[in-house]
């Protein structure tokens, strides 16, 4: 194993942070109206603060560990995911149609969640290990797309079709850059396009949101309700924005705007500028993630890193891409700026690994 660096990447630091504090910020601006029936401003906002805390508590620990050591628990990390995600459909709760959670109250942790992190930690390992056999569909690449096509499975008896969108997503851009065959990966990508159809022809509301995506103005007040109001909030933003906390969207307008339609509120009080800004700090973590990838002193921390990178990276595109009526509505939050505990949790942790990784590239 190569010499740590004393110092990891401070651009990366530096660029979550920012993000973190922005979205903190931006979560009690968006959420402060609809908190009040809970009889504080502040409710959502604490939530988050609490996360994002642990989230960066998280992240030190995990860029003081060597990231070579999550490869020796990589297997019980991805059988732990299962089960949580086995014991999710038998006791979870239900929210918004979807039984993904299990806790008490207002806390309570996401299994697929974990599950994202913990597949791209099997994936780094199982396709760093077998390399030489990934260019074979039968001794490779079935075996890698079996174990994540499992995962999906699970993820989608929810169902949550954004989370198991950007877990397959990750999986298949890891496979690409370990080397793969482009001839395998294109017969699976028609495969995968039959079958995500088909997973939309079998939900009707999964097709209402792919019409409406297409013609919000079909159904204003059902299915294209949310793009619609999503667009009127980005729509008077312009350039500087109407001010922090000055958006007429949060007023019960935009459904849950803290969440996965926060990016409208950003754009709506900080205009484009404010929106360039956040989408401009995520491109440095993507930059420089991409050079920690490409100098890590070995192919497990290599492919560790596109999978951690890759799984933002496909966050942010679909996440913007609905919020401005570019891709259908799926339910993707922002990362380090949508209220959530274990996504927000998660992700930190997973820049923590990728932070480690960075001490010693070369």
């Amino acid at each position: 194993m190569a010499k740590a660096r004393s110092t990891p990447d401070f651009i990366i630091i530096f660029s979550t942070l920012i993000l973190l504090v922005i979205g903190v910020v931006m979560v009690y601006s968006s959420s402060s109206i609809v908190a009040l029936n809970k009889g504080d401003a502040l409710f959502f906002t604490k939530r988050q603060l609490i996360f994002a805390i642990l989230g960066v508590i998280a992240m030190f620990c995990t860029m003081n560990v060597d990231y070579w050591v999550w490869k020796r628990w990589a297997k019980v990390g991805l059988l732990t995911c299962f089960g949580m995600l086995v014991i999710v459909l038998i006791i979870g709760k239900e929210v918004n149609g979807a039984k993904s959670w299990l806790g008490v109250g207002a806390f309570g942790i996401q299994p697929a969640e974990f599950t994202k992190l913990g597949l791209t930690v099997f994936l780094a390992k199982w396709l760093s290990e077998n390399q030489r056999k990934i260019t074979s569909f039968s001794k490779g690449l079935a075996p890698t797309l079996g174990i994540s096509g499992l995962a999906f499975a699970l993820i989608m008896l929810q169902p949550d079709l954004g989370t198991g969108t950007v877990l397959m997503g990750t999986a298949v851009l890891m496979i690409f850059v370990a080397g793969c065959r482009i001839q395998h990966l294109f017969g699976l990508g028609m495969v995968g396009l039959i079958g995500f159809a088909g997973l939309i022809m079998a939900a009707p509301y999964r097709i209402k949101r792919i019409t409406s995506f297409m013609d919000p103005w079909q159904d204003p007040l059902g299915s294209g309700y949310q793009i619609i109001q999503s667009l009127y909030a980005i729509g008077p933003g312009g350039i500087l924005g109407l001010g922090l906390g000055m958006s007429r969207q949060k007023y019960y307008y935009l459904p849950e705007p803290y969440n996965d339609f926060i990016f409208s509120i950003i754009a709506e009080e900080l205009g484009f500028i404010g929106g360039a800004l956040v989408l401009f700090l995520f491109l440095l973590i993507l930059w420089r993630g991409m050079r920690v990838a490409i100098t890590a002193p070995d192919q497990f921390g290599s492919l560790l890193a596109v999978g951690i990178v890759g799984m933002i990276a496909i966050q942010v595109i679909i996440n913007v891409g609905v919020v401005t009526g570019a891709f259908p509505v799926t339910g993707i939050t922002l990362p380090f700026l949508s209220y959530g505990g274990s996504s927000l949790t998660l992700i930190l942790t997973g820049m923590g690994i990728l932070l480690n990784i960075s001490r010693f590239a070369r």
